[in-house]
Formats: structure tokens, C-alpha cells, sequence
């Protein structure tokens, strides 16, 4: 049985808010939910909006760090990494618009999404086995590194599953970035990333409505859920990462991911 619309909306903004920066797939999550028939399925305007609200979250946490690089914006390593930032959002835009008029649309499938998320657990505990008693890692973050997080943020919009956090942390830490660095920078290009989105989506929602008309009420009450639960996870993984490894969730997907083809597929 469907719950009601308002509980629905807090459930998928609750999970939005634990997942999306966790590298464990926010649309994995989202669409097992959602298949699970227990919440009333959403439109894809709702699901990429409250993504907006775990972005806000993120300014939230990491407020003091970007003041203290806007306020010195004009010393070369706060110019530097500012535009490294700008550098990946620009990449990610970029390729997203030119898959977008390619005429890429997202798969609503549970296959190929539950495949994404089993595999990319397999390569998260691959590269952490292969990274373990490396110490040479470092702490800057690089233009190489820049690019290839736009790349990554660009490979998880084009395959849902593969998680945003996931890819980016994951491809920063490959190419020497010790795990806060990384997590830190992935975070922080996350945020006008996921705004960028949700803007983009509310507008072609305005402009060509499609679909089942949108509760906009219904849509600020998930944000607010999304921002507020986003904060007090990310909050809690930039703790975790000082001391721990992501194979925990590495397992967590795979487990996840047999979950969803044993149960949907």
C-alpha cells in the first residue's frame, strides 16, 4: 500500500539527503523506493529538484572554507582552486548538454541501474585494496585532478547508479589525493553541480510541462528534508573519512545491487 503523498515525499527526501553524498547511488536508492511500491513514484523534476536541498547542505558544512577562499581569491592557491572547481562544474556542463541534445534520456530500468550500483562496489573495494599502504598521497588538488572529476561527475549523470560522490572521490584518490582532499573537492564541485540541474530541470518543467502536473508544495517540503538530513550526513563522512576507508560501502552496494536484480529484474 502507498503511504500518503506528504509521508512519500519526506521518505524519498530522507533518502536523497543520506545518499547523494554517500558513495552508494542516490538514484539506486531512489527507484528501488519507488519500485517497492511503498511511495507513489516521482517526476524526474522532483528527483533531480531535491538534490538542490543536499547541495545547499553542503554550503551549509562548508561555509567557513569557501569564505576563506572568496576572501582570498586573489592569492594563487585560493584562485588556483577555485577555478580547478570551475574547471570540473564547467566539463560536467558542458558534456551533460551535449548528451542532452544528443538525445540521451536516463534509463528508468532497474537493470541497468542495479548493475552500475553492484559494480561499482566491486571497483570501490578494488581500488581501496590497491590503494592500502600507499602513503605518498597528497593533499593539493591538481588541474589533471580537476578534469577528471568533471569527467567522473559527467559518467555518473550518464549512468545513474554509479554514484557522483563515489566516481569523484574514488578517481581523485587514483590519482594521488589523500581521502579528505578528495572528498572535500568532490563536495564542494557537487554543489553548483546539483543546483545547476535542479535549476535547468525547474525550467523545462515551466516551459514544457509533461507529465502529471507538479505539487510544488509537495517539491519544497523533499528539498527541505533533502537539505536537512544532507547536513547532518555530510557532516558526519567528512569525521569518517579522517579514519576509515569506503570498502564498508563498497559491500553495501554490492549487496545492494543483488538486492535489486534478484528482487526487480
Amino acid at each position: 500500500m502507498t503511504v500518503p503523498a506528504w509521508l512519500s515525499v519526506v521518505i524519498l527526501g530522507v533518502i536523497e539527503g543520506i545518499t547523494e553524498f554517500l558513495p552508494i547511488s542516490s538514484t539506486g536508492h531512489l527507484l528501488l523506493v519507488e519500485n517497492s511500491n511503498l511511495v507513489s513514484r516521482q517526476s524526474d523534476l522532483f528527483n533531480i529538484t531535491i538534490q538542490s536541498g543536499a547541495a545547499v547542505a553542503v554550503l551549509a558544512v562548508f561555509g567557513g572554507r569557501i569564505r576563506d577562499l572568496l576572501a582570498r581569491v586573489t592569492q594563487p592557491d585560493a584562485r588556483d582552486y577555485l577555478l580547478k572547481l570551475a574547471l570540473a562544474f564547467v566539463i560536467t556542463g558542458v558534456g551533460g548538454l551535449v548528451v542532452k541534445r544528443l538525445g540521451f534520456t536516463l534509463p528508468k530500468e532497474i537493470a541497468p541501474i542495479a548493475w552500475a550500483t553492484l559494480v561499482g562496489g566491486v571497483i570501490i573495494i578494488a581500488i581501496e585494496w590497491a590503494l592500502r599502504g600507499r602513503r605518498s598521497l597528497r593533499d593539493d588538488v591538481t588541474w589533471a585532478v580537476a578534469v577528471a572529476v568533471g569527467l567522473a561527475q559527467l559518467l555518473a549523470a550518464v549512468f545513474p547508479g554509479t554514484s557522483r560522490s563515489a566516481a569523484t572521490i574514488m578517481i581523485a584518490m587514483l590519482l594521488g589525493r589523500a581521502r579528505p582532499a578528495a572528498t572535500e573537492f568532490s563536495f564542494l564541485v557537487g554543489v553548483p553541480t546539483l543546483l545547476a540541474a535542479g535549476a535547468l530541470e525547474t525550467v523545462q518543467a515551466l516551459r514544457h510541462p509533461t507529465g502529471p502536473a507538479t505539487e510544488w508544495g509537495l517539491l519544497a517540503l523533499g528539498t527541505l528534508v533533502s537539505a536537512v538530513t544532507a547536513f547532518v550526513v555530510v557532516r558526519w563522512l567528512l569525521r569518517w573519512v579522517q579514519t576509515h576507508d569506503f570498502i564498508v560501502f563498497g559491500w553495501y552496494r554490492i549487496a545492494l545491487g543483488l538486492v535489486m536484480l534478484t528482487r526487480f529484474v
